[in-house]
């Protein structure tokens, strides 16, 4: 197989001795799950985002990129570029569900697997191939399992290292694979645009096209000290590294994660400090569930505002001790936000703990006289509730009046055929 536009060096028949890593990225991956539960979809252009007017484009397939939408784009402008697409809100039950399964198939192949996001990790397949064969066979045996098992299709870039490894799955999109052989890796990696190395954003790219340099290959050649009276000294050594395709880093088992957060935009930008405060209660709850889920606590809680007019302000503080407790989280953010006082609408908020620890060995200092069992027992027993009767039993509302959390339960129905129905 030759990569889509790419050069045959690069195919599948390349040489791979050597080439123990790989990067599988999947194809479209929202999109592709929401075609999948509905078939009736397929070649069609299908959008996942935020559907309202200040929604965000997640995903969309290979047919509504034709037309020019991308990720991170409003909808707004996919809906002008594309309005025959399908417009789809995003579903993320269903998204963590097909991720698990891709994840499954990875392991299947080796326990050597770095997950970098639910729909793309590194695998180093070294002790594989006894049994598997060689990496590209792999990174074959990987693309038919997923499509096989899972009606969804795969990318992968086999190289090396890490960093061409995910260059390669990028250049084999969609549905392809990739391999770069270690003596060819210059003649792959030369000819890319400047952008195309970690680190390089649009700011970094403009400042280094400036000096002439436009491919990875200029950035090489470049003297140091230029890259450094540019970019400084930690960025430049890091992208003269990156540029002679040296990176050490080898494939990390262990996922840590440093923050968890959550945020909304608002339809309309909102200047009532009480819908501020109702959005910043709602995320602080979801924080709080996705930190206990997670057996997580954090020190620090920050928020994140955007204005109207686009600007963006972000606040934190650090507590004495970690928290997992969205009462807790809330009071924060919302006296952050106080002292915050932006003084314009409001067009975006988000709250997020960072310096995360485990938990359940994370040491607690409670307030003098505070109960010996408080709110977290309360938010825990919440979290049970919601687990077995959905998360709308719970109302996290009375947490802005100090109140108890109040659990409504479901009217009780009970299926004719159980056993303990009233005859």
């Amino acid at each position: 197989m030759v990569p889509r536009g790419g050069d045959p060096r690069f195919g599948a028949g390349a040489d791979d001795t050597g080439c123990v890593i790989l990067h599988v990225d999947m194809d479209a991956f929202y999109a592709s799950v929401e075609v999948r539960k509905r078939p009736d979809l397929a070649g069609r252009p299908v959008v996942v985002g935020g559907v309202g007017v200040r929604g965000v484009v997640s995903s969309a397939s290979y047919e509504a990129r034709a037309y020019g939408v991308r990720s991170a784009m409003p909808t707004a402008r996919a809906r002008a570029l594309c309005p025959g697409a399908v417009f789809l809100p995003v579903d993320f039950a269903a998204y963590g569900e097909a991720s698990r399964a891709v994840m499954a198939i990875f392991h299947d192949v080796t326990p050597l697997v770095e997950p970098l996001s639910v729909d793309e990790a590194f695998l180093d397949v070294a002790g594989a191939a006894r049994l598997l064969g060689s990496p590209a066979a792999i990174a074959a045996l990987i693309r038919r399992r997923v499509s096989d098992e899972l009606g969804l299709s795969c990318s992968v870039g086999v190289a090396s290292t890490k960093f061409v490894a995910k260059l390669g799955s990028a250049r084999a999109k969609p549905d392809g694979v990739v391999v770069v052989p270690r003596d060819q890796v210059l003649d792959f990696l030369h000819p890319l645009p400047v952008d195309a190395l970690w680190g390089v954003g649009e700011k970094a790219a403009e400042t280094l096209r400036r000096l002439g340099l436009t491919t990875v290959g200029a950035v090489a050649e470049a003297p140091v000290g230029l890259l450094r009276s540019a970019l400084g000294d930690a960025a430049a050594a890091h992208l003269h590294e990156l540029s002679w395709a040296r990176d050490p880093r080898r494939v990390s088992t262990e996922h840590v994660e440093k923050s968890i957060g959550a945020e909304v935009t608002f339809d309309t930008d909102v200047a009532d400090p009480e819908v501020i405060k109702r959005a910043l209660l709602e995320l602080s709850t979801k924080v709080g569930v996705r930190l206990r889920e997670a057996d997580q606590a954090g020190r620090t809680v920050s928020i994140k505002v955007r204005l109207a007019d686009f600007r963006t302000v972000n606040r934190s503080r650090t507590m004495g001790t970690p928290t997992d407790v969205a009462r807790e989280i809330f009071a924060t953010a919302w006296a952050l936000y106080q002292a915050l006082r932006p003084g314009d609408r409001v067009r975006l908020v988000g709250v997020r703990v960072e310096g995360l620890a485990v938990a359940s060995g994370a040491a607690r200092q409670p307030e003098l006289g505070a109960p010996e069992r408080g709110w977290r027992e309360a938010e825990a027993a919440a979290d049970a509730a919601a687990a077995r009767f959905g998360r709308s039993v719970v109302r996290p509302a009375s947490l802005l009046t100090g109140e108890r959390m109040e659990i409504r339960p479901r009217p009780s129905v009970v299926p004719l055929s159980d056993p303990r129905s009233p005859s």
